[in-house]
């Protein structure tokens, strides 16, 4: 009788912390929607009102863009925590020791782009867009790394993949901070960096 009470116990508690998370997801994805949709509203109400021209416009355009951009490098970071979760004997990996590296990089790219958004400039946006050729280094040295690791110690594929996974989105995050520094530049200047894809 007793252990059939702690067993229940036990799945009521693990039901309530799912719920719990559950509704910290739903209330994280609500707050991330208002905010989206406050951003729309106000640069279409900027738009209509104020008829900005020249740089005003392209700041309007510039920021409606990073609105989406900074969402998506947001859905980037929360699979890179639930991949990291999923490596297991994390000792065995030496490209491991490469990842952090590589994190502080795209991390520094984002804050740099945000900063030199605020304050649109347009030097500092050139510098992040320069800093991604170390990111796609670092992922292309993380790779073959892996590759060799696997061939080597078959029992460790499923760890991994999901690291290669972890800095594969890391680059894609490196990628996203040059699309906002490349906006940005565009917004202070009205052009594209002359080494951007436009």
């Amino acid at each position: 009788m007793m252990d059939h009470t702690v067993k229940a116990f036990d799945e009521d508690i693990t039901r309530l912390r799912g719920l719990i998370a559950e509704m910290g997801g739903m209330a994280e994805v609500a707050v991330h929607n208002a905010i989206e949709s406050e951003v729309d509203k106000l640069a279409v109400r900027i738009i209509a009102l104020r008829a900005p021209m020249a740089v005003d416009l392209r700041e309007v355009i510039a920021a409606l863009k990073i609105a989406g951009v900074v969402e998506r490098i947001g859905d980037y970071s929360k699979a890179i925590a639930k991949a990291s979760r999923k490596i297991e004997d994390r000792k065995k990996f030496g490209p491991l020791t490469l990842v952090p590296a590589m994190g502080e990089i795209a991390a520094e790219m984002v804050h740099d782009a945000m900063t030199a958004y605020a304050a649109r400039d347009a030097v500092l946006a050139r510098e992040v867009i320069a800093a991604d050729e170390k990111v796609d280094n670092f992922y292309e040295s993380i790779f073959r790394n892996l590759v060799s690791h696997m061939v080597e110690n078959p029992s460790t594929i499923s760890s991994a993949a999901q690291l290669l996974f972890v800095a594969r989105n890391l680059e894609r995050i490196g990628d996203h901070a040059t699309n906002v520094a490349e906006m940005v530049h565009y917004a202070a200047t009205g052009a594209y960096p002359v080494d951007a894809d436009h």
